[in-house]
């Protein structure tokens, strides 16, 4: 009878349900924090979040999660072994606990039932994919931009997020915050009268071919796994310097934003761009479609041309001075110029219709994070959620098309096809490594 269980006999019954009334008559304590007492948010509203590539800007948005009382930051998935451990020390500290887990392999992490929703802040290589697989897996997505590399990875994430039903936020912040949202506003409503041109300010107008640099001795895989780090993009031997971002073969040196992978980005109308065109998109109501002709540059600008004739500027120079990211709306009665200042300037002070508009210099991404937790609550749409960010990167990445070709290319938003260009049309996607196809 060694390997079974021994039957109870009168005495040993007898005593162990005393030893049962005994653990029973013993009052439990409850935490108050799990009762929701004090301000704190019981565990059944709280949002459980775990982190993918979480570097630089990647712990800025961390700590903005963070601050918010129903969120619980439980696990970390970096690369890189330094990363991991900086960002598992934040979340420790910030729960008096050593319960953040690390991996290196996202996988693992959207592995977790527990976990609801993921915040990724990798460089853009990984962004569409690791969103893609973060759906599949049931979660809600916080994602950085650019979100996708180029034209198909666009409309499959867009499509991703409909057929899961996930909540899915592109890290615009800027819809999120007054200003801005109070110009786009005056556009669409008719303020400004028939709106005519937006412009939007791209920081740079090249694009460039990815290139490899000069092989060295790859670190050990628990410190960095290269190959993972590399992704979908094509493979090429490791350079300590690519960590930092990629490099280019034209338009000089390095463009610290962007991960290796891609057969061509151009960094400003891509990078800022995912930025200023999405509110040029928002302010001439164009969140479903995107320009149909787009041109190359001219006399310092880059004009895109929606169907129904509203113009699309791309410049560098001759804004007024109200911080970054600066765009302007410009109607047949009135026109608006704003940027991270928080501050903006009217053609006409009865534009305001005595308003008082909160000026927020900056750009926080607390009001944009704050939008995305209440969404995955309520399973309603963020504002930036992925058919926007869908058509206002379609509408970069076909301005980088016409960059790279050097010549005027027309654009079907409906069959997302370029007319007649087999040479653009091929430029719409690229090659993906195995095993990440999706």
């Amino acid at each position: 009878m060694s390997q079974q269980t021994k039957p109870l006999n009168r005495r040993q019954f007898v005593k162990a349900m005393a030893g049962a009334s005994t653990l029973l008559a013993v009052p439990h304590v409850i935490p108050g924090s799990a009762l929701g007492k004090d301000g704190a948010v019981p565990p059944s509203e709280r949002i459980v979040l775990g982190g993918i590539g979480i570097g630089g800007r990647g712990t800025y948005d961390l700590g903005c999660f963070l601050e918010q009382p129903d969120v619980q930051f439980v696990a970390v998935c970096d690369v890189k072994e330094a990363r991991r451990v900086a960002v598992k020390q934040l979340a420790d500290q910030k729960y008096q606990n050593r319960d953040c887990a690390m991996y290196c392999d996202f996988r693992e992490l959207l592995d977790r039932s527990d976990i609801d929703a993921v915040l990724i802040a990798t460089g853009p290589n990984w962004h569409a994919t690791a969103a893609i697989y973060s759906a599949r897996a049931g979660k809600d997505i916080y994602c950085e931009k650019p979100c996708t590399k180029n034209i198909s990875q666009s409309l499959l994430l867009a499509e991703t997020m409909r057929r899961c039903g996930r909540v899915f936020q592109a890290g615009t912040q800027r819809r999120n915050l007054p200003h801005f949202a109070f110009a786009c506003e005056l556009a669409r409503t008719g303020r400004l009268g028939p709106l005519r041109t937006v412009y939007a300010h791209p920081a740079g107008m090249t694009t460039a071919m990815s290139r490899w640099l000069p092989p060295q001795e790859a670190p050990p895989i628990e410190k960095v796994d290269w190959d993972m780090y590399l992704g979908p993009a094509a493979w090429r031997p490791f350079n300590s310097v690519m960590l930092n971002g990629f490099h280019f073969e034209k338009g000089g040196g390095f463009m610290g934003t962007f991960e290796p992978g891609g057969q061509f980005l151009g960094g400003g109308v891509l990078e800022w761009g995912s930025h200023c065109v999405d509110l040029c998109q928002w302010a001439a109501d164009k969140d479903s479609t995107a320009p149909v002709e787009y041109c190359p540059p001219e006399d310092g600008q880059i004009v895109a041309t929606y169907a129904d004739g509203v113009k699309l500027i791309l410049r560098e120079k001759d804004w007024l001075p109200l911080g970054s990211c600066p765009v302007r709306f410009e109607g047949d009665t009135g026109w608006i110029e704003t940027g991270d200042s928080g501050k903006f300037v009217l053609s006409s002070p009865e534009l305001l219709a005595g308003r008082k508009v909160e000026e927020i210099g900056g750009y926080p991404a607390t009001f944009h994070v704050r939008d995305f937790l209440d969404c995955v609550k309520t399973r309603s749409q963020p504002k930036c959620n992925a058919d926007i960010a869908c058509y206002s990167h379609i509408a970069c990445h076909a301005t980088n098309i016409a960059l790279f070709l050097g010549r005027k290319v027309q654009f079907d938003p409906v069959q997302h096809e370029f007319l007649g260009d087999e040479q653009a049309n091929r430029l719409r996607s690229e090659a993906i490594r195995a095993p990440w196809r999706i």
